[in-house]
């Protein structure tokens, strides 16, 4: 057992992210070997910095400078935290930005409604189902648990993205392990294609999420681990009743009820376990976009639309891909996709005025504004539950009118 606790407080120290900073050419702003000295580092020298270089000893960072991401909700407490670093490796810093991307809102709008409208119906709505169980679990672990990011310095902070987050599992890692593997288990099969091709995908996609995590200095080398071990746990659990889901949610008369109030009161319970945090806010995105899809696919049910694929065509193969289906992927991609994000911004300017004027919350600061949660978990969950409903329903809707379909 002490043993144990000696490899995972090895694994947590926030000195092996920056060696791995430092392996991949980060190096922290001017002034950092007195900076750690003061606060109690073990090591006074900066990340990239000669090993030798004596505490004191000023000079920047050299190489290519930049200054971290951040998001409409990253404080001005967080600003003050992160200061301008260095690497040098455009390649590497553009890599794990992807990475990280891949963990992002950006990727979610773009990767679920290419699966659903240009790939497998079947398949994207399942892939929804273990995305919010996965990330769900986890961003409410992180409320339990409550262990801070890494400290900085050592490391270098290359985004404030979800600095305000607990930092154990990393959610990162987490969806970068079960989306890929789900979609492994549930699409091979399903399609043809070779396994090996799938498992390469699966093991390049998860190491490249995992390690864009300790690139960015956000988590420990156990939280990633963490994420990785705890995401397998979970598909093992949820995997066998996706497919019971999944008709639920189509068939139950009272489906969307139940469903509704589910996810919401999740967000309640995910809204008490810590003060404000971003967390907070995509825990509700995340539980809004399931219900959404959930709800939109069991419309669907009823007004006799079949999105899947007709069962004599099972397994699915990719040969059948020209030009002419390329092109019109790509079209209904681009039209999809602007619509979810009009709906997006309609609803978020319906819903946070709305929420502040009925829980009579000044509206001056928006961004103070969207993190009460009388306004945070109604402007998220209606929001992000349209954009799923449009996503299943309006959406190919609208293309079948197009003649898109």
């Amino acid at each position: 057992m002490a043993a144990c606790r000696r490899l995972a407080a090895g694994l947590r120290d926030p000195q092996k992210v920056a060696a791995f900073q430092r392996l991949c050419g980060v190096e922290g702003p001017c002034g950092w070997p007195e900076a750690e000295q003061r606060a109690g580092g073990r090591g006074p020298v900066a990340n990239g910095g000669p090993a030798g270089r004596a505490a004191g000893v000023s000079g920047g960072p050299q190489g290519w400078r930049r200054r971290p991401r951040r998001n409409s909700l990253s404080g001005e407490e967080e600003e003050e935290g992160c200061q301008e670093f260095a690497t040098r490796s455009r390649l590497l810093y553009y890599l794990f930005s992807l990475g990280t991307e891949l963990g992002n809102e950006l990727f979610y709008i773009l990767f679920f409604p290419f699966c659903i409208w240009n790939v497998d119906a079947w398949l994207g709505r399942r892939l929804v189902i273990v995305w919010v169980w996965v990330m769900y679990v986890g961003q409410c672990t992180k409320d339990v648990v409550r262990w801070p990011r890494p400290a900085s310095p050592p490391v270098v902070k290359l985004e404030v993205f979800y600095s305000s987050e607990y930092s154990m599992p990393s959610t990162h890692a987490m969806s970068g392990t079960a989306i890929p593997l789900a979609l492994l288990l549930l699409s091979y099969g399903r399609w043809q294609y070779p396994l090996i091709f799938g498992l390469i995908l699966a093991f390049c996609w998860c190491l490249l999420v995992c390690c864009s995590r300790i690139y960015m200095g956000m988590h420990s080398i156990l939280d990633v681990i963490a994420g990785f071990l705890y995401a397998i746990l979970i598909l093992i659990v949820f995997h066998p009743v996706v497919d019971l889901i999944d008709n639920f949610n189509l068939t139950y008369k009272y489906a969307p009820l139940i469903i509704i109030s589910l996810h919401l009161a999740l967000g309640i319970f995910s809204f008490t376990l810590d003060t404000w945090s971003t967390s907070r806010g995509d825990t509700a995105q995340i539980l809004g976009c399931g219900a959404g899809v959930a709800c939109g696919s069991h419309v669907n049910y009823l007004m006799g639309i079949d999105l899947d694929p007709p069962p004599d065509t099972l397994p699915l193969s990719l040969s059948s891909l020209t030009v002419t289906v390329f092109g019109k992927a790509i079209l209904r991609l681009l039209i999809g996709v602007i619509i979810l994000l009009l709906t997006k911004v309609a609803m978020k300017k319906a819903t946070i005025p709305l929420a502040c004027k009925i829980f009579r919350i000044p509206l001056d600061d928006v961004r103070k504004a969207r993190q009460r949660m009388e306004v945070e978990l109604p402007y998220r969950y209606v929001t992000y539950g349209m954009v799923g409903f449009s996503l299943v329903f309006v959406v190919p809707c609208l293309f079948s009118f197009m003649g898109l379909s």
